[in-house]
Parts: C-alpha cells; sequence; structure tokens
C-alpha cells in the first residue's frame, strides 16, 4: 500500500520544496505522513466543491497546485480555511499542496504552459527563474490568440495589441503583470500570463509588447495532468483522477 510520504516525496522529486518562495506554503498541510492511499484526486485549487468530488470518489488524498491556506491561526468553521481543513479532516482525506516550488521547477507549471502554447526552446528568464521565453512560428496576434484561447481552454483573453507580429513569446503562469518589464528586456514581443492590472496594460502599450491575460486557471491547470502522470507512473498501483468539476471560476459576458 502505498503511503502519504511515499508520494509527498515523488512530488518533491519534480518540485523540491526548498524553491517555494518566502510566503509561501507547501507539503502536506492536512493528514498524517503514514496514511496509506489508494486513490488520489488532483485539482488545481482544493475548494468545497473538490472536497465533495475527493468524497464521492472515495479519494484518501488531494494533490493541489494552490496552497489550503497561508497562514492559519485556529481551525473553526467560522472562515472558508478552515472549514475545508476540517471538512477534509473528517473525511479522511490528506493534502499536499506544491505551490511556487512546482511554478520554478523544471517540468513544473511554466514548462507545462510553454508547452501547451507550442513555444520552442523554452529557457527561464525573472529574478525568480519562474518565467519561460522561446519561439513560435511568425505570425499576427490575433491568430496566436485564438490558439491560446484554444489551447488553454480559456472563456475570454484580455489583450493590449502593440503592433507587432508574435515570434518571442515568454509566459508565467498566474499573477505575472509585474514580470512583464522583465519579459521584455529577455527579448519578448509577446507575453502571456494572468490577472493583469489596469496600469500593466498601460505600460504594455507604451512600452511596445503585446499582452495577453488568460486567466490565472486557464494558465496553470496545465500542470495538473502532469502531476496526475507522474503519479499514475510512479505508484501503478494508484488510481489517479483529475477532478471533473473544478474549472476557470470566472465567467466572460460579451
Amino acid at each position: 500500500m502505498v503511503k502519504v510520504h511515499e508520494i509527498y516525496a515523488a512530488l518533491a522529486g519534480l518540485a523540491p520544496v526548498e524553491l517555494n518562495l518566502g510566503f509561501d506554503n507547501v507539503g502536506l498541510l492536512v493528514g498524517s505522513w503514514e496514511d496509506e492511499v489508494e486513490r488520489v484526486l488532483c485539482a488545481l485549487d482544493i475548494t468545497e466543491e473538490v472536497i465533495e468530488e475527493g468524497k464521492s470518489l472515495g479519494a484518501d488524498l488531494i494533490i493541489s497546485h494552490h496552497p489550503l491556506f497561508f497562514e492559519l491561526k485556529n481551525v473553526t468553521d467560522s472562515d472558508a480555511a478552515g472549514s475545508r481543513v476540517l471538512r477534509l479532516a473528517r473525511a479522511g482525506m490528506s493534502a499536499i499542496c506544491m505551490h511556487t516550488n512546482l511554478d520554478i521547477a523544471p517540468g513544473g507549471v511554466n514548462d507545462a504552459l510553454a508547452e501547451a502554447l507550442g513555444i520552442a526552446d523554452a529557457v527561464p528568464f525573472g529574478a525568480e527563474q519562474c518565467g519561460r521565453i522561446g519561439w513560435v512560428p511568425e505570425q499576427d496576434l490575433l491568430g496566436f490568440m485564438a490558439h491560446v484561447r484554444g489551447a488553454l481552454d480559456a472563456g475570454g483573453l484580455r489583450y493590449v495589441d502593440a503592433g507587432r507580429p508574435v515570434c518571442r513569446v515568454a509566459v508565467l503562469g498566474g499573477a505575472g503583470g509585474g514580470e512583464m518589464t522583465e519579459a521584455l528586456e529577455a527579448g519578448a514581443d509577446t507575453y502571456v500570463t494572468a490577472d493583469v492590472k489596469h496600469h500593466q496594460f498601460i505600460d504594455a502599450r507604451e512600452l511596445g509588447i503585446n499582452l495577453i491575460d488568460a486567466g490565472h486557471f486557464s494558465t496553470e491547470n496545465v500542470v495538473i495532468p502532469r502531476l496526475a502522470e507522474l503519479l499514475a507512473g510512479s505508484f501503478p498501483e494508484l488510481d489517479v483522477r483529475i477532478s471533473r468539476l473544478h474549472a476557470q471560476p470566472e465567467r466572460f459576458f460579451v
């Protein structure tokens, strides 16, 4: 029987926990190292919906990218994070979260994002080496955006057209607006990220870089199949599932 600590070791082999940034909270957040695991559910976030899905599947462990909590002083049902912890514990489910360490690690979030978008020869960029930059065949921005939306199954895109063809593309999954200047300095003509702020759209237009906000969920969920494949390959006896219920939370009225 596979135990939680064995699964954690496999995940840490892909994304060593020491790579995580200082604000982060990664690792085993709920459960016991010695708990036995037969079925695993993988999802970007551990939401109430995902917990219920895990219960219905008989999962022993949920693995997510986003931490279940960052700081938790008590565990009560008076706040969302405490309520989720209680529900997991009562259901006998453990929770492992791999966040910024999975962003940075080779083969993690940003390599998965670059691969999903067909970016060739992707290499790290930025102070934290989280992002990736590489090449796509030269094309116009509208055609590339259609590709991005389809490849990431995004509900919609926000963008700035700097009037440049797309060729040298930088990506950073999740909230990466603050790294736009670093992407430009690395030679990008186009930058794909998420959670872009108003002034960053203005900056992109004035700096002359195409900017695409493809959504936090869509730019990071690409790593979840990789985690599932890793576990299924490492532990053939495990029943590894990807959440069918967790999806991009925001909707678009057009």
